[in-house]
């Protein structure tokens, strides 16, 4: 894959979480929600600021982050499912 994100935008891979039974009750996969945490995969060069100059995004590739719930837009690319946002929309950085 060859996309770069502009400016202070963040391409993420979404992390699926491991399937989780309570007694015998299986949850269908079209029933559960999608994930908030995922691993960032391509950063923009930063925020454009007022006097010109640029801020740079605080996250980096490979970062595990946690991102709002509608958050971004989903992508598809290669194949694979993905979500474009905004540096803002990112909540934290897991460690």
């Amino acid at each position: 894959m060859n996309l770069k994100p502009l400016h202070d935008r963040v391409l993420i891979k979404r992390v699926e979480e491991e399937e989780q039974r309570v007694g015998s009750i299986v949850i269908p996969d079209t029933a559960r929600e999608k994930p908030q945490q995922g691993q960032v995969i391509a950063v923009g060069s930063g925020r454009i600021k007022d006097d010109g100059s640029v801020r740079p995004v605080a996250v980096k590739e490979g970062d595990r982050v946690l991102f709002g719930k509608y958050s971004g837009t989903e992508v598809k690319l290669d194949g694979g499912d993905y979500l474009i946002l905004r540096e803002d929309d990112i909540l934290g950085v897991i460690n």
